[in-house]
């Protein structure tokens, strides 16, 4: 069983930044892949970004060149740098492990306009 925990969320104004971190309760070196999720109220859950255990990243078209995943491995971290925020993108973000459907608690992004 592995426990993620995200952090770093907040309210902030449109154009700024937020980092957000998810620390898991064991390794994550040999995870296959590693995932963010969001989800705004009333709106289904969706996909943010990947990166895989060899660093290999992707991002939907919404958050490419504002979003950056990344991950430390002796920290256990997996983090998301969010930059150019927009109002839509509040939401609750969620890390996620695939392999045995993992989910973290989720932190809550406010950007006002």
């Amino acid at each position: 069983q592995v426990q993620l925990v995200e952090s770093g969320g907040g309210l902030v104004q449109a154009g700024g930044s937020l980092r957000l971190s998810c620390a898991a309760s064991g390794s994550i070196a040999s995870i296959h892949v590693m995932s963010w999720y969001r989800q705004a109220p009333g709106k289904a859950r969706e996909y943010v970004a990947f990166i895989t255990s060899g660093g290999v990243t992707n991002y939907p078209a919404p958050m490419k060149g504002r979003f950056t995943i990344s991950k430390d491995n002796a920290k256990n971290t997996l983090y998301l740098q969010m930059n150019s925020l927009k109002p839509e993108d509040t939401a609750v973000y969620y890390c996620h492990i695939p392999s045995g459907n993992y989910w973290g608690q989720g932190t809550q992004v406010t950007v006002s306009s």
